[in-house]
């Protein structure tokens, strides 16, 4: 991963939006890039990740079909798991699983109008802090300014998701099953904000992977402005 010198950061830090454009005509590559067309190029490598991970994520098996971020169940029904298991139930159980996963499926569809908005709103110092803070500046940029909102849209689509795949007839099928058998503590998980949450960290996950690679592989800049911008950090990465 790219790292950046201390002495960048403090050049960075310390100058003006005029003079950063100086700073910026010295770089390798650097000559006659604006304030401008640095957040356009920001705004196509957050787009990117966007189109290559949230849109893959809400298809069928995104995240079930995904060891990265497939939702697995919270620890309180874990024993639920394993119970129903023991007594022959392990198709009900495994079916449950599926169901969570494809509500998240659903949900993570709405996802991307809240990220263009967020996109859209890039200033030249959001996308100087991006370009060269941490590997993962971007995807944290992008939680920070949607994380709220896409709660509050995922978190309803799960309820609706939940009726339609038949989550929420199966799961409570389980829980009543598990709740009768004699001797166990009795459960009523918030399915739906566990796999709100899920779905959320499964979605931060996958853009900041595709920004890693946007920062580290020359490759993975797709447009010719993205190479240019990048090799703003590129410069600053190697000390020159």
């Amino acid at each position: 991963m790219i790292k950046k010198t201390l002495l960048s950061l403090i050049l960075i830090a310390s100058v003006s939006c005029g003079e950063l454009q100086q700073v910026i005509d010295q770089l390798p590559d650097g000559e006659g890039i604006s304030e401008v067309e640095i957040g356009q190029g920001l705004r196509q490598a957050l787009n990117q990740g966007i189109e290559n991970q949230v849109t893959r994520l809400a298809r069928e098996n995104g995240f079930y079909g995904n060891e990265a971020v497939r939702i697995l169940l919270p620890e309180q029904l874990q024993k639920v798991d394993r119970t129903l298991r023991s007594i022959g139930l392990g198709n009900l159980a495994d079916e449950g699983l599926l169901l969570l996963n494809r509500a998240a499926e659903d949900a993570v569809g709405r996802a991307t109008p809240i990220f263009v908005d967020a996109v859209s709103g890039i200033s030249f110092a959001d996308a100087r802090q991006i370009l060269l803070g941490d590997d993962d500046a971007a995807t944290r940029y992008l939680e920070g300014r949607t994380a709220t909102s896409l709660y509050n849209s995922f978190n309803p689509v799960i309820r609706e998701s939940f009726e339609r795949v038949g989550a929420d007839r199966v799961w409570e099928q389980l829980i009543t099953r598990y709740n009768n058998i004699p001797l166990v503590d009795r459960v009523n998980p918030d399915l739906s904000d566990y796999v709100t949450q899920q779905a959320l960290e499964g979605v931060f996950l996958m853009i900041e992977q595709e920004e890693s690679e946007i920062r580290s592989s020359i490759s993975s800049r797709t447009t010719v402005l993205m190479k240019r911008v990048f090799a703003l950090q590129d410069g600053f990465g190697t000390g020159q």
